[in-house]
């Protein structure tokens, strides 16, 4: 059965979701921005239960309740700092969201049906190759990487999975083209 992917713009603290995404530190402290705003609106139980925790490594994540969110869970998933992009920020970045897509799965997250189980394996499988070889290989031109991922989830699972293939590809290349995050899209 094809995944069923949808986007919203919304407040992440008020997302009727089992599981939110935090981009943390590595000592797991709930500071400003978006964290900040996860602790403001799900109380201190959270920061006490990463003060619990204590840190979590770069490229890694980690698992907590979400206190008074409307949300179970809260991953915080640790990525890199940006220093240029010639020191791994790119690799890392690529195992901070492979590690929450890992916890997500572990404690069994789903929203609206959905799960990472769910999604086909066959797309799973094109977007972690295409995902590496965007990120680390480098061994193939971007856009003859990401057309073939797109051509191949279209063959073997759906139109809409070559789109959804598509998207997610081009954000990481976009991403991977330079700059920290909010300079690039």
């Amino acid at each position: 059965m094809p995944a069923r992917i949808e986007v919203a713009c919304l407040d992440i603290t008020l997302a009727r979701v089992d599981a939110i995404v935090n981009a943390a530190n590595e000592g797991l402290q709930l500071g400003a921005g978006v964290a900040g705003a996860i602790r403001r609106r799900g109380g201190q139980s959270i920061q006490e239960e990463c003060d619990r925790i204590g840190s979590c490594a770069i490229g890694e994540a980690v698992v907590t309740g979400a206190g008074n969110l409307p949300a179970r869970w809260v991953i915080h998933a640790v990525g890199p700092r940006w220093q240029g992009g010639e020191q791994g920020e790119e690799t890392a970045l690529a195992s901070a969201v492979l590690a929450a897509l890992s916890r997500a799965e572990e404690i069994g997250a789903r929203s609206e049906g959905w799960s990472v189980d769910r999604m086909a394996s066959v797309d799973r499988t094109i977007l972690r190759v295409a995902a590496y070889e965007l990120l680390v290989g480098r061994e193939t031109p971007v856009g003859a990487a990401i057309d073939e991922a797109v051509r191949a989830a279209k063959e073997l699972s759906t139109e809409d999975s070559g789109r959804f293939v598509n998207g997610v590809l081009g954000k990481i290349a976009r991403a991977s083209a330079g700059g920290p995050p909010g300079e690039r899209e």
